[in-house]
Parts: C-alpha cells; sequence; structure tokens
C-alpha cells in the first residue's frame, strides 16, 4: 500500500476512517441523535487547538457543545460523578468522547451512568452484572481517538479506578459501545513521542494478549495477528517520524485492531499492569510494554507454536526466541525502560499487587494460569530484569 485510503467499515460500529474526515464530525453527530452533546477530553487536550476546532466545526452546523476536561490520565469514580453532573447540569443529550485511554473511557462511562440510579461498582464487568443497567439511561457516545493503542474508541467497556481501593474496575455494557467513531491519523500527529509509544506498546499488548488467550474466537485471533504486524512495523516509524501519514494510520488501526480482538481475552501483562497503575498511576501502556517479554517468557510452554506462526507472519526469523529478542530491542529502541523501577515502581506492594492481578478481569484469559506465585514471579522478574 502507497497512498492512505479512505474507507467505511461497519465491524464492530460505524467506523469513518481517513486523512480529513474530522470534518464529518457535525454529520456523525446528527446521525446519533446528538443536538448539545458534552465533549469530554483530558486537561491536556482540552487547551490544544484541535478541541476548538471541533466545537468551532460543530457550532458551525448550529450544534452546542461544552467541554468537560476533569478527567486523570487513570480515570477515577469522581472524575465520572462530576461529568455527569455536568452533563445533568447542560441539559445534554449526547456524548462526544474525545482522546486517548483517559477521555475515551471517561466519556463512555459519563454516558453511560448520565442515566443509571446505582453505583457504578454496580455494573463491573462480571457475570451478567451489566444487566442490572438502564439501557434506557445509557446516553448516546461519539467516539474521537487521538491516540492509536486503547481501542476504546471501539470497545464495549471503560475502566476506572476505585479511590477507595486504589482497585481498576472494568465497567461493562453492550451499549456503550460509540455508534459512531472517528478515526482521523492527522489527530496523532502532534502526539509526543512517549504518549505515541505508550499507546502504540498497548496496542501491541492488546494484540499480543488476545492471540494467545486460549479461548475460542477465530474471528479476533485474525484480527490480532495483522494487528500486531501493523504495530511492531510502524510503531518505529512513528516514533521517528511523527508526521508519517500512512504508519500513523497503520497506527490507528491496529489500535482499534487490539481492542476489537481483545474480546478474545487479555492476560497476565494487563493483569499486573492494572495494579501498578492503579497503586503508582503509571502509564498503562507503557506499564504493559514492561511487562511484557516477561509474561512472553512466563508463558511460553503455552503460546510457542502461535508465536512463531506470528514471528513468521511478521518477517522475523529464529521463531519464539526471535521474536522475544526483536520485542527486547524495539523496546530498548523506544526508549521503554526494561524494568518496572523504570517507572517509578518499587517492591513494597509487590504482595498486594499479586493478590489485586490474580482477581483482575483480565487474568481469566491467561494461557497459563496465574496463581499468586505466579504473580509474584513475573512482578519480581520485572522488578529485577531478569529474563
Amino acid at each position: 500500500m502507497t497512498a492512505l485510503p479512505s474507507v467505511n467499515w461497519s465491524y464492530p460500529t460505524a467506523v469513518r476512517f481517513g486523512a480529513g474526515r474530522i470534518k464529518e464530525l457535525p454529520a456523525v453527530v446528527k446521525l446519533a441523535g446528538m443536538k448539545r452533546p458534552l465533549l469530554v477530553t483530558d486537561p491536556g487536550l482540552a487547551k490544544l487547538p484541535m478541541i476548538a476546532d471541533m466545537v468551532a466545526l460543530l457550532k458551525a452546523e448550529d450544534i452546542d457543545c461544552a467541554v468537560f476536561s476533569d478527567v486523570k490520565p487513570n480515570p477515577v469514580d469522581s472524575n465520572i460523578s462530576a461529568g455527569v453532573a455536568a452533563y445533568k447540569a447542560g441539559s445534554h443529550d449526547g456524548v462526544l468522547a474525545v482522546g486517548g485511554g483517559s477521555g475515551l473511557d471517561a466519556g463512555k462511562l459519563i454516558a453511560f451512568m448520565s442515566g443509571q440510579t446505582r453505583p457504578i461498582w454496580d455494573f463491573e464487568d462480571i457475570g451478567d452484572w451489566y444487566t442490572r443497567a438502564d439501557p434506557a439511561g445509557i446516553a448516546p457516545i461519539v467516539a474521537v481517538p487521538t491516540t492509536a493503542g486503547t481501542g476504546s474508541e471501539v470497545g464495549r467497556a471503560g475502566v476506572v479506578t476505585n479511590e477507595a481501593t486504589h482497585t481498576k474496575k472494568v465497567i461493562f455494557h453492550p451499549k456503550m459501545l460509540p455508534a459512531y467513531v472517528i478515526c482521523d491519523p492527522e489527530l496523532t500527529t502532534g502526539m509526543p513521542r512517549m504518549i505515541t509509544v505508550g499507546t502504540g506498546m498497548d496496542a501491541l499488548a492488546h494484540c499480543l494478549e488476545a492471540l494467545c488467550s486460549p479461548f475460542y474466537h477465530p474471528m479476533s485471533e485474525g484480527i490480532a495477528v495483522e494487528g500486531a504486524r501493523l504495530a511492531i512495523h510502524n510503531l518505529p516509524i512513528v516514533a521517528a517520524n511523527g508526521s508519517d501519514l500512512l504508519a500513523r494510520g497503520h497506527m490507528m488501526s491496529a489500535g482499534a485492531m487490539g481492542a476489537v480482538a481483545f474480546q478474545k481475552g487479555l492476560g497476565a501483562i494487563h493483569a499486573l499492569s492494572h495494579p501498578v497503575g492503579a497503586l503508582y498511576d503509571t502509564h498503562h501502556g507503557m506499564t504493559n510494554a514492561v511487562f511484557m517479554p516477561y509474561v512472553l517468557k512466563f508463558n511460553r510452554p503455552a503460546i510457542e507454536a502461535k508465536i512463531e506462526r506470528l514471528a513468521a507472519f511478521c518477517g522475523i526469523a529464529g521463531g519464539f526466541d526471535g521474536f522475544q529478542a526483536h520485542i527486547l530491542k524495539m523496546r530498548s529502541d523506544l526508549g521503554v525502560p526494561h524494568t518496572i523501577g523504570g517507572l517509578g515502581v518499587d517492591g513494597a506492594k509487590r504482595d498486594l499487587i499479586a493478590d489485586m492481578a490474580i482477581v483482575d478481569p483480565t487474568a481469566g484469559g491467561n494461557p497459563v494460569e496465574l496463581t499468586r506465585d505466579a504473580a509474584l514471579s513475573i512482578f519480581d522478574a520485572a522488578l529485577e530484569g531478569k529474563l
């Protein structure tokens, strides 16, 4: 492929992909039935021209839009409560979620909670808890990703930290899936290199863990393989040259593909990253990047054949060992710390992290059972840098 295509996708939701397609935002908002959306984003993005430009685009089409940006990098429950209060106070009729994972997740959760009467924790992604929600109380959502990694724009869940317990929770409902998505890679060209790397490694982690999950979902597994290839080949390009629009587009695709793929499951990378992020407020994607090779090594007995096939598909020689070596070099070249100490994480809370990891919703998708001893072993290896 020598040029970035402009295409429409309908899996898993309606996605308008292509450079410059943010201009279609007013039409998409109207299609979602909104006349007065609440634009939810993070404080950093709220100060950038792209948000003012979006508001101006909407205003030009007589769409009144307010901005809510009281959202932490790892959203907490008080952010969601404040957003719901702003939604109701402004008599809004939908949410425009803009940003990376924090803005997208917070926006989706605000839309979800805008018409609920039960606490947010009643809708954790456990069994059929989502059926407790009133579907009529879920506001319509339009999502505009500005990073290429989390894939929250095509997901049916949001992650939020319980401030009382310092635990990350996954809140799920099928209607939390945005009705429309605009994936415009031009919005990602100004991302700082660290955010580019962190979010890109998050996309790769999603694809790798979805591929390795033991659950049966061939469609998602196929998507995971191509998503991983796109991330492996294009992340180094965009880290070196953030204005490469073709590579940015491929990374945006990889981010969305990872989120579609992990319907099949995630695993120990995320199970360990979630408590570390909740307790130390580390960047989620960068935390995943640090844990990645240690979890690959731990899971090797169950995933070696799959990784060998993935390596061959990506043009990486040497089977599992070659793939592991490629990941290690890629991390080093991108500036990812080799140990979690590089993220400011020490061993003081290792026991608590292990206890939290084994009950994290993602732990069940690991191809090798994540026992407490196993979680401790992986954490210690990542702390000491031993492979």
